[in-house]
């Protein structure tokens, strides 16, 4: 096997296993949630967002900020109860409700015209908007853009034969001062099938480099119970920031 040690020091894997294609279902998703089999969900804020908040949100105030494939993530009330707009989409219909339940916060729902079979789930106070839907039905014409992103548990979920689908639709999405936030994993995708799956920077680079100034931020050791029981030896969360280039 190859491997090579990019400038930050992280092992790169030129040979991702079975990874590339390997294709997890819209279908699949709904079941792990139908049986809450949702060991990606994080019950507490992610110390990378409560780490580097400001640098989303660039000193600014009322921002429109995306969370894809958001579940129920719980780090999408601190934006909100900031001021901030935040929109989400998310497959699971059962999740969406589970964060307005979790929270006690009333909503109302209402179809999306524009995208058939689609839903949108809305604060009563109006600045969270969860679209419930494929993600790839979204386009600027129906969400507009976003002038903040937190990819947790996003990109590292989409089948790697729609990784270019996805990045040219978030490229699509962000306004010219946009900051967009990606956390990704590394591990040795050899010994794991995925998701999360392994996307090394090498890809980011490929999916985002014409289009954005690409910087490290920060990468922490993440090796639980949870990777030891996919038998793995190592697990590694690593933050970038992307900036369109103008």
């Amino acid at each position: 096997m190859d491997r090579s040690a990019d400038a930050a020091g992280v092992l790169e894997h030129s040979d991702v296993g079975a990874q590339k294609n390997r294709v997890v279902t819209e279908e699949e998703w709904l079941q792990k949630w139908e049986m809450h089999n949702i060991g990606f969900h994080k019950e507490q804020g992610h110390p990378f967002l409560q780490k580097y908040l400001d640098v989303l949100l660039s000193g600014r105030s009322g921002l429109r900020i995306f969370f894809p494939l958001c579940g129920k993530a719980v780090d999408m009330k601190w934006p909100a109860d900031m001021g901030h707009c935040v929109v989400g989409v998310e497959v699971s219909e059962q999740a969406l409700k589970e964060f307005f339940a979790e929270h006690s916060l009333p909503y109302s729902e209402e179809p999306v015209l524009e995208i058939p079979g689609a839903k949108k789930l809305q604060s009563t106070s109006g600045n969270i908007s969860l679209y419930c839907c494929s993600i790839y039905d979204l386009s600027s014409s129906i969400v507009g853009k976003f002038d903040g992103f937190w990819d947790r548990g996003a990109l590292v979920a989409v089948n790697p034969c729609d990784r270019q689908r996805y990045a040219s639709l978030m490229i699509s999405l962000m306004e010219e001062n946009s900051s967009y936030l990606l956390v990704t994993v590394s591990y040795d995708p050899n010994k794991h099938k995925g998701p999360p799956f392994y996307v090394p920077e090498s890809e980011i680079k490929s999916l985002f480099g014409s289009h954005c100034e690409i910087k490290r931020l920060e990468e922490v050791d993440d090796f639980s119970e949870r990777p030891r029981q996919w038998g793995l030896d190592y697990f590694l969360k690593v933050l970038y920031l992307l900036k369109l280039v103008s």
